[in-house]
């Protein structure tokens, strides 16, 4: 079976998908799922990241100014 013929078909038509269409169905949903949570997981992480930066920074600060206070 090609891509083509894949694609053509609908899980909402009445013909039962063959188990290779059904096989090729799930790997492309199974790809798509895995490159979807990779994505996720590097946002994340990004934000925890500027977060973990800001952080700092705004008790750098603090810091600074309690040692010149002090």
């Amino acid at each position: 079976m090609n891509i083509e013929e894949l694609n053509n078909y609908r899980l909402t038509s009445m013909e039962e998908p063959t188990d290779e269409m059904l096989a090729l169905i799930m790997k492309e949903v199974s790809e798509e799922a895995a490159r979807e949570n990779h994505a996720a997981k590097e946002r994340y992480f990004q934000r925890m990241k500027r977060h973990s930066a800001e952080r700092k920074r705004v008790w750098k600060e603090r810091i600074e100014r309690t040692a010149h206070h002090g």
